[in-house]
């Protein structure tokens, strides 16, 4: 699983903030065209190894789907993943522009237009990429939206006898100490939980400060745990209440199930939303443009998306009503009933360095 580290000051020293409609996502500089289609006679060479970013084997099951690429073209994919938040990965792709060694990267989508502002990503957008909707993809290519998790409430039931089912639920004086969060300012996850409490509460996209109000009164509480959330945490019940994707829950739940140890998964009842992730590559790794291109057109095939559903993550084009996932691919899902309070948003609309700094000022100080 992704455990994505601070990024606040990344942030400021990729020259990340206040990007948008700067900088550009062209050419690479070396000649090479990323506007073709790619060579599928040199996928096979250009995959031996897969060097990525914040794209690990066991988040969503990207291993299900690097492995169904990588025999598609015949090429043994030796994949090796350096754990880095959305805003690392942009600042790392253009540290190394001329040497380059990462190829692509798993990221919040509110993070694809700051990576086309600071001009990390190629202008190519793979044919598969019609299918969806015009804010789930780069304006001028280089990423696209993969897969949703919804931000739950995973709870151990052996500690917390009568878990959350709501929002406000969890500011009641019963579960003081006990809940663990990834705030927004150090993790995607963090901020795909301020959104959804911001839209729960009445707020949207363009109004988020319903989610800073609610976080802040969360925080006054003292029912915030100062343990770090983790499965660790969760399992001692050092932080028996934990704001987590229902994919990452799902997973938790069956891990730590084997120990003996008992967890609910509960998308609040009162609203989430679908927090996507996506795929964005490195323009400047030329050397494997023909995979990149062919992998990016890839995760949005039915294969790939299939693969995503096997995690519990729903993939973007099931919940654009374009893919029927088959029932054993649906296993890690919670029951649907659950999804039925669950908003889409235009999440690549919203700002991630405004919410770090109105973190910082509403809920922080």
């Amino acid at each position: 699983m992704r455990t994505p580290r601070a990024f606040v000051a990344v942030v400021a020293a990729a020259g990340l903030v206040g990007l948008a409609g700067c900088g550009g996502s062209g050419g690479s500089g070396d000649g090479y065209d990323w506007a073709k289609a790619p060579d599928t006679a040199k996928i096979s060479e250009q995959g031996k190894s897969l060097p990525t970013y914040g794209l690990a084997s066991d988040w969503a099951n990207y291993e299900g789907v690097i492995k169904a690429f990588c025999a598609k073209y015949n090429t043994t994919c030796d994949h090796k993943d350096t754990d880095m938040s959305s805003a690392d990965e942009i600042q790392k792709f253009d540290a190394e522009q001329k040497n380059p060694v990462g190829t692509a990267s798993d990221i919040g989508l509110m993070w694809g237009p700051v990576a086309e502002a600071k001009g990390v990503v190629p202008r190519y957008t793979p044919p598969s990429a019609a299918k969806l909707k015009d804010w789930q993809k780069a304006k001028d290519g280089g990423w696209v939206a993969t897969f949703y998790g919804v931000p739950a409430f995973v709870v151990n039931t052996d500690k917390v006898k009568s878990p959350p089912l709501r929002w406000d639920d969890l500011l009641k004086p019963d579960y003081k100490g006990q809940i663990a969060i990834k705030t927004p300012t150090s993790s995607g996850t963090g901020q795909a939980m301020l959104v959804a409490a911001a839209v729960a509460h009445g707020g949207s996209i363009s109004d988020l400060g319903p989610g800073f109000d609610f976080f802040a009164k969360l925080k006054k509480s003292g029912n915030l745990s100062d343990a770090k959330m983790s499965e660790d945490t969760l399992e001692k019940g050092e932080a028996p209440i934990q704001i987590n994707y229902d994919f990452n829950g799902v997973t938790q739940k069956a891990e730590l199930g084997k120990k003996g140890v008992h967890l609910t998964v509960q998308v609040p009842q009162d609203g989430s939303i679908w927090a996507p992730s996506g795929l964005m590559v490195n323009k400047y790794n030329t050397a494997k443009g023909d995979f990149l291109k062919a992998f990016m057109d890839f995760v949005l095939g039915d294969q790939a998306q299939i693969e995503f559903a096997r995690s519990g993550a729903h993939p973007v084009r099931a919940v654009n009503g374009d893919l029927t996932v088959p029932a054993d691919a649906k296993a890690n899902w919670l029951p649907e009933q659950q999804y039925s309070v669950v908003k889409e948003v235009e999440y690549s609309k919203i700002s991630p360095e405004d919410i770090v700094r109105q973190w910082e000022a509403k809920v922080v100080a």
